[in-house]
């Protein structure tokens, strides 16, 4: 049985993460905040579907962004990815390869307008995608595919300002016009699969923005 580990796994497109690649076959190990990484014998994939939103924290426009905020968002969503990779790097050499899916944002492809200002976040995402994708040339030899999924707005607790905010659910049909709404977890949890399966495929971002990045 494959085996797939999924950070995140407590959280609204982590946990659907971890219910699809159990559907598909995967024997998933979820890793939430604080949890070690698992004691595996193999590993298939590492899916990193984890990450904070840092405007609580001072996230904004990098005049107004506190150094707590910078902080605390790229440690958490970047270097983070980092360690994980680091630990399931040499667990999917020695399994003859196998794939590393990362979760980035559309905002880690185009700038933000005032409604998405925040600019730690932002640079995380990039840095994601930077990163996934210097992992994918330095690893192909060993048969690692690593990508990116690069996700608009999802129906999520960590989306809850934005579902809120009368003025961005009114923006839904420009933001992400195929829908005009909120994609579902379950949207990006098939996408994740979809790249940690796919053989041919590795320094991929795939969007799944309902459009957003099409504009």
């Amino acid at each position: 049985m494959k085996t797939a580990v999924v950070t995140g796994s407590a959280g609204g497109i982590g946990s659907a993460t971890a219910e699809a690649f159990r559907g598909a076959g995967f024997d998933v190990h979820g890793v939430d905040r604080d949890d070690p990484f698992p004691e595996l014998d193999r590993l298939d994939a590492l899916v990193c579907a984890h990450g904070i939103s840092g405007r609580r924290l001072g996230d904004g426009p990098v005049d107004v962004c506190t150094e707590d905020g910078w902080d605390t968002v790229l440690e958490q969503n970047l270097k983070s990815v980092f360690l994980y990779a680091k630990r399931a790097i040499p667990l999917l050499r020695a399994n003859g390869g196998g794939a590393i899916v990362t979760l980035s944002s559309v905002l880690g492809l185009v700038g933000g307008d005032a409604d998405f200002a925040t600019h730690a976040y932002a640079a995380s995402k990039a840095g994601l995608i930077g990163l996934t994708r210097a992992m994918a040339v330095t690893y192909a030899p060993d048969r690692i595919r690593c990508n990116v999924v690069a996700a608009g707005l999802i129906e999520t607790p960590m989306s809850a300002r934005a579902q809120s905010d009368p003025a961005i659910v009114a923006r839904l049909p420009e933001l992400q016009p195929l829908t005009g709404a909120f994609g579902s977890p379950a949207d990006v949890a098939s996408a994740c699969l979809y790249l940690a399966t796919a053989t041919f495929v590795t320094g991929a971002v795939l969007t799944v923005d309902g459009g957003w990045t099409a504009r």
